[in-house]
């Protein structure tokens, strides 16, 4: 009877951390992992079950422990524990991982300890879920010809409810569709299963090895950070919706127009002014200060803060944004 080999499986935690600094949405990134892995990647510590209660309480005071930072608002997000996510040479445990999404404003981030680390655009990553503008070039330059070939016959799935083409058509908005901004995963995962990026040439994925370039969509991370980046951004984005999250952004008092250009960061989609500002008031998510900010230069903008009560008066106080 053949010996039974168990592989020790470690716990760690990664740390999608999200601040918006002038009106960009920034995500923390740690060093560039040495000469073997020169890619930006998430912060991520192990979890300590000696030390720590909960995974919650290890991820604040590992995060405070190595950069200063002190979270607001954190949600766990999925466990991520596919075999070979965090592989290496010397490496004899299976790591398994524990996303979380956290928030954090830019004052905050003033006492950043550094070490290699510090906040980058996180369009940086994902180029073509910035709309704010126009549609991404790379979508049709690069993203749309590549999957439309990827995806044509006789490559298909048996069994799968929806076909590559569907999926095609639903994630990226192709033939009609329309854009749905939370489908950030999705495309990334497509993207991934088409061997478009280059995190699925480093894990030896057949369709990126068959390919003699790949398209530059985008910085990879390390290990499946940029996926685990992709499911914190999907969950922000359609958490916008249904819970004041954006506000754990913001500082104390805010314009509007600071809170629009905040919620269009993280949508990644350019909002009617007056439309977003009749929404606001309805949801009565706001209040006047009373006082007015001339940091624009121009004009002097009512000041508003965050209405506490609506907390309390209804069950899912978000925005709930429109088509675009």
């Amino acid at each position: 009877m053949a010996e039974t080999v168990l592989t020790p499986i470690e716990i760690g935690l990664t740390a999608a951390i999200v601040a918006v600094e002038d009106g960009e949405p920034a995500i923390l990134v740690a060093g560039d992992g040495g000469k073997s892995e020169p890619r930006a990647g998430l912060p991520f510590g192990p979890f300590d079950p000696l030390a720590h209660r909960t995974f919650e309480i290890g991820l604040r005071e590992w995060v405070e422990a190595q950069t200063g930072l002190n979270v607001g608002y954190v949600e766990q997000l999925y466990t991520f524990g596919d075999r070979g996510r965090h592989a290496g040479p010397a490496d004899v445990a299976h790591m398994v991982s524990v996303g979380y999404l956290a928030l954090t404003r830019m004052e905050s981030a003033a006492a950043l300890k550094t070490g290699g680390a510090g906040f980058e655009p996180w369009y940086r990553f994902f180029p073509w879920e910035d709309w704010r503008k126009k549609r991404p070039a790379i979508l049709d330059d690069a993203i749309i010809p590549s999957l439309s070939e990827w995806t044509a016959p006789p490559h298909g799935e048996i069994g799968r409810a929806l076909g590559w083409r569907e999926r095609l058509r639903l994630c990226f908005g192709v033939g009609g569709s329309p854009w749905d901004e939370e489908k950030v995963l999705d495309r990334y995962e497509m993207l991934y299963e088409a061997g478009l990026i280059e995190e699925a040439r480093r894990d030896g994925r057949a369709a990126a090895l068959a390919r003699d370039r790949l398209p530059a969509l985008g910085e990879p991370m390390r290990f499946d950070h940029r996926r685990i980046l992709a499911t914190a951004i999907a969950r922000l984005r359609a958490k916008l919706k249904y819970r004041p999250v954006v506000f754990e952004l913001m500082p104390a008092e805010f314009t509007l127009t600071e809170l629009q250009h905040t919620v269009e960061a993280i949508s990644g989609r350019l909002l009617h002014k007056q439309n977003f500002r009749r929404l606001v008031e309805g949801t009565a998510l706001v209040e006047p200060t009373g006082e007015t900010s001339t940091a624009t230069g121009g004009r002097p903008a009512a000041l508003f803060r965050f209405r506490r009560e609506v907390l309390s008066e209804r069950p899912a106080p978000g925005l709930r944004l429109g088509g675009r």
